[in-house]
């Protein structure tokens, strides 16, 4: 009997079904002197009847294997409808002339989009919506259950409405491979101009609706050039106004946000550029608001200080936000009086600076600065007081409206908004001197855990676990080390931390400003959630400090907030960066020696921000601990730590990841048998990577949509996204440094290939979940690591979606049954199946 004969029989007597065998194609790939020996390319015909067929196999074994969960997924799809309310609405949005806000009926797939009139120009109250009860002059404006009759995937893709109110530019996915059809629609009438824009990427109006400025997709799904449409024209008039011929580049159209300019933003993903056309002359030329400099960064938008001139007039002035000057970027603000076009970045007054610690080219800021701890508190004369020594400071962007400005950082690996009013802004800004903001810190619960500090008595056992941290610390090996046993966040009252990182984070939460269309609007409003409280929406008035809630959202069942904690604590990884490590549990099960569920991403610079999740309590409601390890690649510690885990440094994300699971069990707060770890597209690379090189540590692995087989993708420049992702990435194709780097973590290449691998006895078992219409990550990426993985002998199953794409299936109620169907399958890999 040979090894694939022995481990199908293997497969057969444990599981009692038979494992879709995939044929051997041997295929060789060749570059810089390698040669790779690839046996299941040929899955990626996915036209070809052997493909199609060996997906149905796949499916049909993985419903096989997930049958006696049968139950368990019914149990938590109706725990998870228990705690939403179903029939739901949002609290309603001004925008031009009328309130904007979404209904949602219990049992019905999607939201409607509905609007009310204005009551006056002076109206900034919005009107109290109820359940069934349709308010004065209510109507519909976009019923998505009707849109989507007839379609087994239907997602928008953008809707602009003209300033009049009167018609709707819609765009719509009905296959999920993000190429939208959009129309005009008169929402007088309910008709539909002849007009069609077929497969494109994005859309807009202008302010009357005269024109329609869109994107065109290439062969390659990359967004690259600008068409002009004038309504009630044909089509084929239309006139192509700019076109992006490097292939790194996406193009995007959009308006400003003083609906002064038609905008054009192309960018890769290290380089940005701004191209601007007034709407007053829609057929004029698009010009570079600043030309493109490689490796930098931008953006702008147009604001002015009403009345604040010498002599009463007002101050035009352009924001731009920029890295040319330093890598965590800062805000310059130019005083359009003084400084006439060309402009260039760094002209202006500084607002605020981020820390250059860390960074590739922290040096150019301040000498020294590149090898400093990413960590280490940051001043600097031009900040305002609430910056002065914070740790990971990054500048995400300002907004400047009638009545205030709104600040948005990054500190202490948690997001920060501030605010102040526009008089007083304008009189700093004229000054000379350093804005005086203040920022805004969520309310926190009465008698909750993270005010109470005598709260770790409630449960010895658990303030004993916690308590052995620091004697673990020091004998972890490797980097595994735990800090977080303080008793107090080591927080100041104006925001910025003390000297020292903080050994522990009490109060988790993501705040943000959002949902401010209108610049007239005297109110501010701002949103947070935690990963135990959920979303509330509040405005403030930044003149008085009054603050109001708006909307929390409803959480059914006896959720209670309190029942739940949650904390950060701070793992020391093998090259002595720390990594910031978010926890959640159930407030009386102790942490100690529990299941784990942990995910993680891990690139793109994006961050995994604390965030509420009703799939979750059926977790934490059965004793499992769920951790968040924000390793670098993301940008939780500003651009540095993104720095740290992209290109040549991208097996810092893995590791920081395998060193943050490790510091847990061996801390006991988790036990490697029950330890689950979950991420996806991106993620689902760091899944693969992980089991490969830690294969012990974990019982389960799910990767959703999981780019698996990342380096053939690179190497391809004729694959959707390719060219683009060498930024992120590198280039293999060109470089032979970048090819052998990624060929050593690459999960495909690296997963065991036969039973002789040694790593097949202790490899966690693998659900995977891909799409047939998914463009950003082809199916055939986490097909053939399947086949390799089945072949060697691994307990590999996938969930294949026909009608979906990158993000899944559509509809909500769909969507509550695909996660109960995955947190099955993890709960069972934990122990769990009830």
């Amino acid at each position: 009997m040979n090894v694939k004969e022995a481990t199908n029989a293997h497969d057969e007597h444990q599981n009692g079904l038979a494992v879709p065998e995939a044929k051997r194609v041997p295929k060789e790939r060749t570059f810089h002197g390698d040669t790779f020996i690839d046996n299941y390319e040929w899955l990626r015909d996915k036209e070809s009847q052997d493909a199609r067929d060996y997906v149905a196999a796949q499916n049909r074994y993985c419903e096989q294997r997930m049958a006696p969960l049968a139950s368990l997924r019914k149990t938590l799809f109706e725990e998870f409808k228990s705690h939403v309310q179903e029939t739901d609405m949002s609290v309603p949005t001004r925008m031009d002339g009328y309130w904007y806000f979404t209904r949602t009926k219990q049992g019905e797939q999607y939201a409607v989009q509905c609007r009310v009139p204005i009551r006056g120009a002076d109206d900034w109250d919005p009107p109290t919506v109820e359940a069934g009860v349709p308010l004065d002059g209510e109507q519909v404006v976009f019923d998505t259950n009707a849109e989507a009759q007839g379609h087994d995937f239907f997602r928008v893709g953008g809707m602009d409405i003209s300033k009049d109110g009167r018609w709707m530019l819609y765009g719509a996915d009905t296959s999920g491979d993000e190429r939208y059809d959009f129309r005009i629609r008169d929402l007088e009438t309910g008709d539909e101009l002849e007009e069609r824009f077929e497969g494109i990427g994005g859309a807009c109006f202008t302010p009357d609706a005269q024109w329609v400025f869109y994107v065109l997709l290439d062969g390659a799904w990359r967004p690259y050039a600008v068409m002009r449409h004038r309504v009630g024209t044909p089509v084929t008039d239309d006139v192509e106004v700019y076109r992006e011929a490097d292939e790194r580049f996406w193009v995007g159209i959009g308006l400003s946000f003083d609906e002064r300019n038609i905008v054009i933003g192309t960018g890769s993903k290290t380089t940005t550029e701004v191209l601007m056309l007034s709407t007053d002359d829609p057929e004029g030329e698009f010009r570079a608001f600043i030309p493109r400099e490689p490796d930098v960064e931008y953006d702008v938008s147009f604001s002015r200080f009403e009345g604040a001139g010498e002599h009463g007039e007002d101050i035009p002035l352009a924001v731009v936000y920029h890295n040319a000057l330093n890598p965590n970027f800062e805000i310059d603000v130019i005083d359009m009086r003084s400084h006439e076009p060309p402009y260039r970045l760094g002209e202006g007054v500084r607002v605020a600076v981020g820390s250059p610690y860390g960074c590739e080219h922290g040096d150019e800021v301040e000498p020294g600065a590149s090898e400093m701890p990413i960590g280490t508190p940051y001043s600097n004369p031009c900040n305002p007081a609430i910056l002065q020594g914070a740790h990971g400071l990054g500048i995400e962007g300002i907004s400047i409206h009638r009545h205030y400005v709104a600040l948005q950082y990054r500190a202490e690996s948690l997001t920060h908004i501030a605010v102040m009013t526009k008089d007083a802004a304008a009189e700093d800004f004229l000054a000379g001197r350093p804005w005086k903001f203040t920022e805004l810190v969520p309310h926190a619960l009465e008698d909750d855990w993270d005010v109470d500090e005598s709260v770790d008595e409630i449960n010895e056992e658990r303030a004993e676990v916690w308590g052995a941290l620091d004697q673990l610390a020091a004998a972890q090996g490797e980097g595994s080390a735990v800090h977080g046993v303080s008793r107090k966040a080591m927080t100041s009252s104006d925001g910025a931390t003390a000297d020292a990182m903080p050994g522990e984070t009490r109060r988790l939460y993501s705040i943000g400003v959002g949902g401010n269309p209108s610049y007239d609007a005297p109110r501010m409003r701002y949103s947070f959630s935690s990963y135990t409280r959920p979303g509330e929406l509040h405005d403030i008035d930044p003149a008085t400090g009054e603050d109001r809630l708006l909307k929390r959202a409803t959480v059914l069942g006896g959720f209670e907030p309190r029942e739940y904690m949650e904390r950060r604590v701070w793992v020391t990884a093998r090259d002595g960066e720390r990594i910031p490590v978010s926890l959640v549990w159930r407030r009386d099960v102790p942490a100690c020696d529990s299941a784990m569920f942990v995910t993680g991403y891990g690139a793109y610079e994006i961050s995994s921000d604390p965030g509420f999740s009703v799939s979750r309590i059926s977790m934490l409601d059965r004793g499992v601990l769920y951790a968040v390890p924000h390793i670098r690649g993301g940008g939780e510690m500003g651009r540095a730590w993104y720095e740290q885990g992209h290109l040549l440094n991208k097996k810092h994300s893995f590791e920081d990841f395998v060193d943050a699971v490790r510091a847990l069990q061996r801390a006991g707060l988790a036990s490697p048998a029950r330890t689950v770890a979950d991420g996806g597209s991106a993620g689902g690379l760091l899944m693969g990577a992980v089991a490969n090189m830690a294969p012990e540590c974990f019982a389960g692995v799910e990767a959703d949509v999981p780019f698996v087989d990342a380096l053939t993708s690179i190497l391809d420049p004729s694959l959707p996204l390719t060219v683009t992702e060498w930024d992120e990435w590198g280039d293999p194709l060109h470089n032979a440094d970048v090819y052998r780097y990624m060929k050593e973590y690459t999960p495909y290449e690296n997963a065991p290939s036969d039973a002789n691998d040694a790593r097949v006895a202790v490899f966690p078992k693998i659900f995977i979940t891909t799409s047939m219409n998914d463009t950003r990550v082809l199916y055939v990426e986490p097909m053939k690591w399947l086949a390799r993985l089945q072949r060697a002998g691994v307990d590999a199953v996938a969930k294949i979606e026909v009608e979906a794409g990158h993000g899944g299936t559509s509809g909500r109620y769909k969507q509550w049954e695909e996660i109960s169907y995955e947190n099955a399958w993890c709960l069972s890999m934990m122990g769990i199946t009830h």
